[in-house]
């Protein structure tokens, strides 16, 4: 498949409601930024927010900024979006960080709490990325976190619960790799590409951290606001069918010269 144009992107992101219209609903993502904004560290995502964000109004303010979600505070129920330009605007920047990382042969670690949607994204970036010199760190065996296994699938660190990859927002696995590579010896990476509680963690342990979030996973869009994480990438994280994100995946890695 030829590598889509901005704007063929961008009709592909809304056609597929990866961005757009997205199946999130309004009342879903209030609720959400809600009980982050009341301290609930589930939808923290591994950040320290403090009382940084105790107002849900500040919390719509960065998302309607950064998602494109409607920033009409009266807007309580029914449809709400994610602006696709801004889904195209994150990408390109992350594209940026990928071709620093090449060009710098970086010891680069992936990671998803989303396997069912982005597991393939992650792992064609990491294909691209070695391929171009990068190291594509190997996680150490035997982690275990939230009573489950932490591994290693296609390059991709996720986390496993009775042979089925788990979609989770915790950042209890990146705790456990990172804690396992320092129990070994073995460097940090120089960056880490990734989503919810892993991409959360591993920015607040001063790691580079780009990565994706819904509409309704607010934290890290503050994060990024905040400057502790470099990237992150609007869109919906789980669409009818996995391989919609290739058209993206593959703007991206043009993108970053990476193909």
């Amino acid at each position: 498949m030829p590598i889509p144009s901005r704007a063929a992107l961008v009709e592909h992101l809304v056609r597929t409601r990866i961005a757009g219209d997205v199946a999130t609903p309004r009342d879903n993502n209030l609720s959400h930024y809600r009980k982050l904004a009341n301290g609930d560290r589930h939808y923290w995502l591994g950040l320290e927010l403090g009382n940084r964000w105790a107002d849900e109004q500040d919390v719509l303010a960065v998302m309607a900024e950064r998602c494109g979600v409607s920033d009409d505070p009266e807007h309580r129920h029914g449809q709400d979006t994610i602006d696709p330009e801004l889904t195209v605007d994150a990408l390109e920047r992350m594209a940026a960080r990928l071709r620093k990382a090449a060009a710098g042969s970086e010891r680069v670690l992936f990671a998803t709490g989303h396997p069912g949607g982005l597991l393939d994204v992650h792992r064609q970036t990491a294909d691209a990325l070695r391929a171009a010199g990068c190291e594509i760190v190997r996680i150490p065996s035997g982690l275990m976190a939230d009573e489950g296994m932490v591994f290693q699938f296609a390059d991709v660190a996720v986390m496993e619960r009775g042979a089925t990859l788990w979609h989770t927002h915790s950042p209890a696995p990146m705790a456990a790799v990172l804690d396992g590579l320092e129990r070994e010896g073995r460097p940090m990476p120089d960056l880490v590409v990734a989503d919810h509680g892993w991409a959360g963690c591993a920015g607040q342990r001063g790691l580079d951290s780009v990565g994706y979030a819904d509409c309704n996973d607010p934290a890290l869009f503050l994060g990024e606001a905040e400057g502790t994480l470099q990237v992150v990438v609007p869109l919906d994280d789980h669409v009818l069918d996995p391989r919609f994100y290739d058209p993206m995946t593959d703007y991206l890695l043009d993108a970053a010269g990476l193909i």
